[in-house]
């Protein structure tokens, strides 16, 4: 993922599903450990919803195009 996806993917988080930064940051670093996905992870984590996973796959996805 490119770092203009990234930077999308984390205002998307904080604006749109209303997560805070210290929850963000915690993500990070537990995916960077776990070389393991951002969005799977806050899921995993139940810090995301599977609606809220969903609606950023297709936000993300869209972003690609």
């Amino acid at each position: 993922m490119n770092n203009h996806l990234s930077r999308e993917m984390i205002i998307y988080l904080l604006d749109e599903v209303g997560l805070e930064e210290s929850s963000i940051e915690l993500g990070l670093k537990l995916s960077l450990k776990n070389n393991s996905p951002l969005p799977i992870l806050l899921w995993s984590y139940g810090m995301l919803t599977i609606d809220e996973l969903d609606k950023l796959y297709s936000f993300l996805f869209q972003k690609m195009d």
